[in-house]
């Protein structure tokens, strides 16, 4: 019999806490729940204080496309990630094709043929002008310095590679 009772109050121990967790539980929610709405109608007070406000700052954020083109924000990118100057500030160089000549893609030469020139830089060189092994060996040092610029390549990888050394041996085993 005293094993029956130990046995019982066991169980009626563990109910109890049970009971005393859901308790808890049913609690938390009910106190959880008023904060945020507590929170939530500060917040919608706020805001409407902001909307009726007379300033001007004040309503352009919420008025929509009725706001004045000088009181929006105008964001210029300035620096990149790393801290260095943006790309799209810089003002791009331009080819001078006085120096080496102008060509099309009729005139096209397989610029894959010199060595480090692969089908993605013969594919930037040609979004740039240049389509033969004619141009590439009249190239000047302003021209590849440009050229690297443009076409977004290892600095000094043109000069290291003579690609107008290549291109004047191609250009005459054509």
């Amino acid at each position: 019999m005293l094993d029956f009772l130990n046995e019982v109050n066991w169980w009626c121990l563990l109910l109890l806490l049970f009971l005393a967790f859901l308790l808890g539980w049913l609690l938390s929610k009910w106190a959880l729940k008023n904060k945020y709405k507590s929170a939530l109608e500060e917040c919608e007070k706020m805001n409407d204080l902001l909307k009726n406000k007379p300033y001007e700052k004040a309503n352009s954020t919420f008025s929509g496309t009725n706001t004045p083109a000088e009181n929006k924000v105008k964001a210029i990118k300035t620096m990149d990630h790393g801290g260095m100057p943006s790309e799209e500030n810089k003002p791009k160089p331009t080819l001078n094709f006085e120096s080496f000549g102008k060509a099309d893609a009729s005139e096209k030469d397989d610029l894959k043929l010199i060595s480090g020139v692969g089908p993605f830089i013969e594919e930037k060189l040609n979004s740039i002008g240049i389509y033969t092994f004619e141009q590439i060996s009249k190239f000047t040092k302003e021209d590849i310095e440009t050229v690297t610029e443009l076409i977004q390549f290892f600095p000094g990888r043109i000069e290291r590679d003579n690609w107008t050394k290549q291109a004047s041996k191609l250009k005459e085993n054509k």
